[in-house]
C-alpha cells in the first residue's frame, strides 16, 4: 500500500474533491488530509458527527433510522456518506461509524466493528470491517483502510 501522503497527493493530482463524515475515527482521517500542504485544493470538509444528535441535525439521518438499525450499521454509514455528498457536492465522500473500544461492544456489534461508506459520483459502497487492538490502533487502521480504498477507487 502506498503511504498516506502518496495517496493524498494522488487525489490532489487528479483534482478529486473530497469530504468526510467521521464518527468512530473522531477526525483522525481529516487530520491525515490536513497534514498535507495543498490539500485545500480538494478537501472541502471534515465533519465529526459523533453523537446520534449530530448525525441527525448535521447529516439529516432520521433518529428513527438510528434507533432501528443502530448508529453502527450499514444503513447509517450509507446515509452519512450519501447525505454528505448532497451537503458538500464533493466528488468523493467518506463516512466512518463503528466501535473503537475498549468497551461499548456487544456480541452482535463487537469492539472493532466498523462500517465505512464511500460515495463516488452519487454511487455509495459500504464496507463492513473488523479491526483488532487498542482504541488508537483501531482508529488508525480504519483511517488507513479508507485511504487505501480511496486510492484503489481513483
Amino acid at each position: 500500500m502506498p503511504s498516506f501522503k502518496k495517496i493524498i497527493h494522488h487525489l490532489i493530482e487528479k483534482n478529486i474533491s473530497l469530504s468526510l463524515a467521521e464518527s468512530c475515527t473522531g477526525g483522525l482521517l481529516s487530520s491525515y488530509f490536513t497534514e498535507i500542504q495543498g490539500v485545500s485544493q480538494i478537501f472541502d470538509m471534515g465533519l465529526v458527527t459523533y453523537s446520534n444528535n449530530s448525525k441527525n441535525t448535521i447529516l439529516d439521518i432520521p433518529l428513527s433510522t438510528i434507533k432501528k438499525h443502530g448508529a453502527v450499521s450499514k444503513k447509517v454509514a450509507n446515509l452519512m456518506s450519501k447525505n454528505l455528498s448532497i451537503i458538500s457536492g464533493s466528488k468523493i465522500c467518506v463516512s466512518t461509524t463503528g466501535i473503537a473500544g475498549p468497551s461499548g461492544g456487544s456480541k452482535s456489534k463487537p469492539v472493532g466493528l466498523v462500517y465505512i461508506g464511500i460515495t463516488v459520483n452519487k454511487k455509495t459502497i459500504v464496507f463492513k470491517k473488523k479491526f483488532n487492538g487498542s482504541r488508537k490502533k483501531i482508529q488508525k487502521e480504519i483511517a488507513l483502510f479508507c485511504l487505501n480504498t480511496l486510492y484503489k477507487l481513483t
